[in-house]
Parts: C-alpha cells; sequence; structure tokens
C-alpha cells in the first residue's frame, strides 16, 4: 500500500486520501493540545506559512497515547487550534499511533523511517515524519526538535534554495 492511497478524515470527520498532498512535501506530525511541546504549534504553522507556496504541507494528526495530553473531540481540537495558534495547515482526526490501532499511515511511516536503533515506537507528541514528493518518508525527527529546526530538510526536499 502506498502512502498515497491511506484513507485519513480530517478533522471535520470528511475522508479522504494523501493522494491530495502528492507531489507535495509533506511534514506529518502528531500532536497534542495538553503537551509541554504544544507550542510546536507555532513554528509548525510558521513553516507551513513559508513553504506552502512552494510545495509543503504540514499535516497534524492529534494523538491522545502520550499521557492523555489530547482529551477532547474534534471540535475541541480546531477550536483550541484556531484560536490559540492560528492554525490553517490540514488537520485531522485523532488517531492511534502506536500499538495493536496503528493507523494505517503511521505504520507506513514507521517501517519507512524508524526511529533510532531500528525502533518502530512512536516515542511522544510531535515526532515529526518529513515525507518527498514522491510518497516516502525521508526522515523521523524526534519530539524534542523544534520545527525551525526543519527549515534545512524542508528546502532539500523542496529542491528550492535557501530562503
Amino acid at each position: 500500500m502506498s502512502l498515497y492511497d491511506v484513507a485519513v478524515k480530517d478533522i471535520t470527520g470528511k475522508e479522504v486520501t494523501l493522494k491530495d498532498y502528492k507531489d507535495k512535501v509533506m511534514l506529518v506530525v502528531n500532536t497534542a493540545s495538553k503537551c509541554g511541546l504544544t507550542s510546536q504549534y507555532e513554528g509548525l504553522e510558521t513553516l507551513y506559512e513559508k513553504y506552502k507556496d512552494k510545495g509543503l504541507v504540514v499535516l497534524g494528526f492529534p494523538c491522545n497515547q502520550f499521557g492523555g495530553q489530547e482529551p477532547g473531540n474534534s471540535d475541541d481540537i480546531q477550536e483550541f487550534c484556531r484560536a490559540t495558534f492560528s492554525i490553517k495547515f490540514p488537520m485531522f482526526e485523532k488517531i492511534e499511533v502506536n500499538g495493536e490501532n496503528t493507523h494505517p499511515l503511521y505504520k507506513i511511516l514507521k517501517d519507512e523511517a524508524p526511529g533510532l536503533l531500528g525502533s518502530k515506537k512512536i516515542k511522544w507528541n510531535f515526532t515529526k515524519f518529513l515525507v518527498a514528493k514522491e510518497g516516502k518518508a525521508i526522515t523521523r525527527f524526534a519530539p524534542t526538535t523544534k520545527p525551525e529546526d526543519l527549515e534545512l530538510d524542508i528546502i532539500k526536499a523542496l529542491g528550492i534554495s535557501e530562503g
């Protein structure tokens, strides 16, 4: 199965596939509204705004598997993201990124870009996957890696000159 074949539900509950983002560089992030790393939403939105016209899309997938830090429903999450961080990048319904009910998207991402020592486990909220225009995960970034520290990798993946 290709990453583009994966069905996901956007934050409003509409089923879509990632084909909508074919030929774009995707930054896929498992998010949470009540996490010590939640302020990363700001940096993710900055990257999105800066590079969206050059082919980047940030995709936020809320997840409640880490300390119950995403307890709300889709309406709560959407309102929080808009009101607190003015998020305009696409957000999706809550999913699981580890365990028996791991979403197919995360199965593919973890296979293509395993973590340290080949680990397939997502360690925490705000783990980031950079996906090439061809639909393959290039690399995985740790939760503590700040969005602004991804800029050079994003520029390279987009095939543009800096800035």
